[in-house]
């Protein structure tokens, strides 16, 4: 019998694993005509879903209560009846927490296990990598020398930007929460320095002494105190990406923050968000682009891989606590 994963009830805060819900569904799936048949095989965990499961409005509609969450999967073509995709291929897309579910085809894109694992379709050459490589080249327009402070940077979209800036010679400093995490970070990803902030009194300083000339870009994946840190340390010119806020996600009341307006006036400074989606049009050149510097082992990735469909809600809890090293992925 196939299941499916519901919101149970939307989250006051942290969520809960009482605020998830399985689902058994009927196993017998018709396939029609222009319709596929799909079996889960990985699915991705994201911070983003936090903000949907609250009815809030965003970029996207929220989940609906007592219904199916949905987000990025690698699925297999168990049954065919659409003329572009054949039995026994793999596709990605933003699919439901099933595991099994007819696709019209709506959304679907390709993926060929010869080119990477099947996983890596949803961090490195998937969405995690597009968002890491569109936002730092479309908003932080990196010039060589410059130097680049990466928040939540051992997250799955924080450990390819650092490495991109890497490979375009900037100066590369990256943010995470533990001794273990920094190590990471340089020791496997090539990044110039780590800033533990669990452990550092003076965020401020922290950057300040690793940033002697200052920082040009910024790419802000937690928001929060962390992030005003950072503000104090820019440069003229400064550009600075807002690509998540996870520190503030689950917070119940508004949260307190230093004004950016001063910092930004005062150095010429670019502060923008973006999600990835604004770019579809550069989706191509940046995934070719992507393949061809992993090709080289120019980049590379780490996966923390929860094994299990039941253990899904779970997988993004953790996630959402920091317990992951790079992209979070179900395998089913």
């Amino acid at each position: 019998m196939s299941k499916s994963i519901n919101l149970k009830q939307r989250p006051v805060g942290t969520p809960t694993l009482s605020d998830f819900e399985f689902k058994e569904l009927d196993n017998d799936l018709t396939v029609s005509e222009g319709e596929v048949l799909l079996e889960a095989k990985y699915i991705s965990v994201d911070p983003y879903l936090r903000g949907r499961m609250s009815d809030a409005k965003s970029y996207v509609p929220p989940f609906k209560v007592g219904e199916p969450i949905s987000s990025g999967i690698v699925a297999e073509v168990l049954e065919s009846k659409h003329e572009d995709y054949k039995k026994g291929e793999f596709v990605s897309g933003l699919l439901e927490w099933k595991e099994q579910q007819i696709s019209n085809g709506e959304g679907l894109q390709k993926v060929d296990k010869s080119k990477a694992p099947l996983s890596a379709f949803l961090g490195i050459v998937g969405m995690t990598g597009l968002t890491a490589y569109l936002g730092l080249h479309e908003i932080g327009k990196p010039k060589k020398g410059e130097t680049l402070v990466v928040s939540g940077a051992a997250g799955a979209v924080g450990s390819v930007v650092g490495q991109i800036g890497k490979i375009l010679e900037l100066n590369v400093i990256g943010i995470a929460g533990t001794d273990e995490k920094i190590d990471m970070l340089k020791l496997e990803f090539g990044f110039d320095h780590g800033i533990n902030y669990k452990t550092t009194d003076d965020m401020k300083a922290a950057i300040e002494e690793a940033a002697p000339n200052g920082v040009d870009i910024y790419f802000d994946n937690v928001g929060g105190p962390i992030s005003d840190a950072v503000l104090f340390n820019i440069n003229q010119f400064a550009r600075i990406i807002i690509c998540g806020a996870i520190s503030v996600y689950n917070k119940t009341e508004i949260p307190m923050a230093v004004a950016v307006q001063p910092f930004l006036v005062k150095n010429s400074a670019l502060m923008q968000g973006f999600i990835v989606s604004n770019y579809a049009d550069k989706f191509p050149q940046a995934m070719k682009q992507l393949s061809t510097w992993l090709g080289e082992g120019k980049l590379t990735y780490k996966e923390t891989i929860v094994e299990g469909f039941e253990n899904t809600p779970q997988a993004f809890l953790d996630m959402m606590d920091g317990k992951n090293k790079g992209k979070m992925i179900v395998k089913v």
